[in-house]
């Protein structure tokens, strides 16, 4: 059933929670419930978002349009082999309901990303990663509704054109297709990543397996990220720039102890975390933002913050961060 409310407040539909409402808010259960909304005066006349967690949302005003939501919710296989299975989740599931299904089952592939806040439609968006595992790297196809014509399409995963928290629904697709669907390849005997960050080390001597690996991340994540109903904030709020290695040499001289994880034989991937707590930013305040004291990528709603004060706060720390080692970082979070 679709419903359709006012004049709605937006403050626990997204994780900074802040104070900004919605014109109209719609939420649809079937495809052929979006389908139907998207032939009404409603949509045709006015802009619309859809948003899934709102965990990777900051609303600089309230949002003089329709806000959407997916309830599509169920979680099924498609296929199976004696070392793959084919699952398919609908957008509106809750993203971390999915991992801890997909590990219950024995199924790897996901396990690094547990506790990653938002839901299965806008992981696709995204290309959400963690611990050296991206989304992309288990996405078969995503099903999506085309917004002019309400047509149905899939997109295999190189016509997704991932990239770093990058895809082509964030760029040439924007705004063009509404994803109702993923469909995920998991593997039944799973190749275990345990090498990015701290996650091996972490894990110690406990048997390895999906479920340790799961708890652990889990853990780690809890330990340095705030939970969005203590302090709002919206998880990492920046990108890990990618720089030539050339450009990282230069830095090494400089700040021998600076980090790096290889991307290629031409570049490598700074830890923005570190850039930020180097340039002396951590537990900082601006208004009622602040960077957050465990971990620099998180900004925080300390103090019923408004948007200026977290835009503000994040300029300042990307203007600081530039100025100290020449590396401009950008915000993974999307300003609306």
């Amino acid at each position: 059933m679709i419903t359709i409310e006012e004049n709605k407040s937006l403050q626990q539909l997204h994780t900074f929670h802040l104070s900004v409402l919605a014109r109209w808010f719609a939420e649809y259960q079937s495809i052929e419930e979006l389908i139907d909304l998207l032939k009404t005066d409603l949509l045709r006349e006015n802009p619309f978002l859809q948003i899934g967690g709102g965990s990777n949302l900051l609303f600089t005003s309230d949002y003089e349009g329709v806000i959407l939501h997916s309830k599509i919710k169920f979680i099924e296989v498609v296929s199976e082999t004696s070392e793959y299975v084919t699952v398919k989740a609908g957008s509106g599931v809750v993203w971390d309901d999915f991992v801890k299904y997909s590990v219950s089952n024995g199924w790897g592939g996901v396990e690094n990303l547990s506790l990653i806040p938002g839901e299965v439609g806008a992981s696709a968006v995204q290309n959400i990663g963690a611990y050296g595992v991206e989304v992309k790297d288990i996405i078969l196809q995503v099903e999506a509704i085309e917004v002019a014509t309400g047509q149905e399409r899939t997109f295999t995963t190189a016509e997704c054109m991932y990239g770093y928290r990058d895809s082509i629904f964030k760029k040439e697709m924007k705004g063009k297709y509404i994803i109702t669907s993923v469909i995920y390849l998991l593997r039944k005997n799973p190749v275990y990543h345990l090498d990015y960050g701290n996650l091996r080390h972490a894990i110690g001597n406990k048997n390895i397996n999906l479920q340790t690996i799961r708890d652990t991340v889990i853990e780690i994540r809890k330990s340095k990220l705030p939970d969005p109903d203590d302090y709002g904030n919206a998880g990492s709020f920046f990108m890990n720039p990618v720089i030539p290695v050339s450009q990282y040499n230069l830095l090494k001289e400089k700040y021998p102890e600076i980090p790096f994880y290889p991307v290629d034989t031409q570049s490598v991937k700074v830890p923005a975390a570190w850039l930020i707590d180097k340039a002396g930013w951590k537990n900082k305040m601006l208004g009622g933002a602040a960077v957050h004291d465990k971990q620099c990528l998180v900004l925080i709603n300390k103090d019923n913050a408004v948007a200026k004060d977290i835009i503000d706060l994040a300029q300042n720390i990307v203007d600081s961060v530039k100025s100290l080692y020449g590396i401009t970082i950008k915000p993974e979070v999307n300003y609306i």
